[in-house]
């Protein structure tokens, strides 16, 4: 049985009709003004008016600007996530069967064309968002890559986000966040190819814009705000516990945050320490971390292991975390998350940052039925068949028999027609009129 020792006071809610009704009209504004119409917004929302595409001088001076130790932990970064990303890759294979004698069909993967990258810069600057996504799809195959993000009103795009795109395999990048960078990448403005799929967390009204776009292109997912659940049994070290729980909680004051355990004790200890830490961090952390746990975290007592393992199944959290004992039984039990995250060694900030695993990941329950981004949402997974006279007789006589007891006679000739043409003399199943 289940005990809320803290409850969620409010829920994290879908976007208002009105953030619908705006994004809706920028879109449509810029479709139809194109460029003018998007450096209108731009400088409207960005309160910049530089240099739309970053130039091959400004990404020089980028990489001048920064710290050799900063580099070295971009490429660390990139580098993991790039051998992560090659290795799904290899788990998708081009195959052909002989399904039946003479009948031979198979699968191919083909990449995505064109990737619009979107890579957060509001209250922080995602360098690893540009990693992550830029990096899977230049894995993945894609000729044609642009990475997005916005630029601060006067110094433009943070020089961190410029080198890591540049260095992730990005072929351009834009300076203008928001709706506006999102329909500048679909609609191909200012030179750029029209993407083919969107990927990349951003704000509600970014996760509008690509909501509203589906379907004219792909994108990775609906995202919400982002949420983290700790599972943690009488073993796991509070402090830890609650460390983590802060840290995710700094996301965003409607980031959600829960821990599910069985012990009294360390639900006890950590409602105590949690509200010190988030005292603790800088002041625009802290505002989001108090409001986060203030509002939307929970902390649930369980009875038993299976009860922690069912009630997160239910929540199905983006960022799983299992700080308990026996963890091979949980990561053969746990069935409904973004990213798991094993034992108090690891933790969801390495996921976010630098471990290889993807920080693009399933929200608002959506890990009910998706995973994270991959390589797999760059390519597209195509059939093909091919076959022999004699190998399509079987095939053609059932399509034949089931098209017509499906009332799609057009079908039925389209199977009828080569069973005349290549079997003339057994078409005797054949109705008179279908016969040539």
């Amino acid at each position: 049985m289940r005990t809320y020792l803290k409850g969620a006071r409010r829920k994290v809610e879908a976007d208002t009709p009105d953030v619908q009704i705006a994004v809706a009209k920028i879109l449509e504004d810029i479709e139809q003004g194109g460029n003018s119409a998007a450096l209108a917004y731009a400088a409207k929302f960005d309160k910049f008016s530089g240099q739309t595409l970053v130039s091959r001088e400004e990404i020089e001076r980028a990489s001048r600007s920064l710290s050799q130790e900063l580099k070295d932990d971009i490429h660390f970064a990139h580098d993991n996530v790039r051998r992560f990303a090659e290795l799904q890759k290899t788990t998708v294979q081009d195959f052909e069967t002989e399904i039946l004698p003479g009948f031979i069909t198979g699968q191919k993967s083909i990449p995505v064309d064109c990737a619009g990258c979107y890579v957060p810069g509001g209250r922080y600057s995602h360098i690893s968002s540009a990693i992550m996504t830029v990096t899977t799809a230049k894995v993945a195959g894609c000729r044609k890559i642009t990475a997005c993000s916005p630029p601060h009103s006067t110094e433009g795009m943070p020089p961190a986000i410029i080198y890591a795109a540049h260095v992730c395999g990005a072929d351009q990048i834009l300076a203008m966040g928001g709706v506006q960078g999102v329909a500048a990448m679909t609609f191909g403005l200012f030179g750029l190819p029209k993407a083919n799929i969107l990927v990349g967390p951003g704000n509600q009204f970014v996760a509008e814009a690509k909501r509203q776009l589906f379907g004219r292109v792909g994108i990775d997912m609906v995202a919400g705000p982002t949420d983290s659940l700790i599972l943690a049994d009488e073993t796991a070290d509070a402090h830890l516990v609650a460390t983590d729980l802060v840290s995710q909680a700094e996301h965003g004051y409607n980031s959600p945050v829960w821990l599910v355990t069985n012990s009294l004790e360390l639900a006890k200890k950590v409602l105590t320490a949690v509200p010190d830490l988030i005292a603790a961090l800088p002041d625009l952390n802290r505002v989001n971390a108090e409001a986060a746990w203030r509002d939307y975290a929970e902390v649930v007592l369980c009875s038993t292991r299976e009860e922690m393992a069912a009630t997160s199944d239910e929540y199905a959290p983006e960022h799983l975390t299992v700080q308990a004992e026996d963890l091979d039984w949980w990561l053969s039990r746990l069935t409904a998350y973004g990213s798991l995250f094993l034992g108090e060694e690891t933790t969801v900030s390495y996921g976010d940052k630098a471990a290889g695993t993807n920080h693009v990941l399933p929200t608002s329950r959506a890990a009910h039925y998706t995973g994270g981004l991959s390589v797999h949402k760059f390519m597209k997974i195509v059939t093909w068949q091919r076959t022999s006279r004699e190998g399509s007789k079987a095939v053609a006589r059932a399509t034949s028999r089931l098209s017509r007891l499906e009332g799609m006679e057009g079908h039925a000739r389209a199977a009828d027609a080569r069973l005349a043409k290549y079997f003339p003399t057994e078409t005797s199943d054949l109705s008179a009129s279908d016969r040539p």
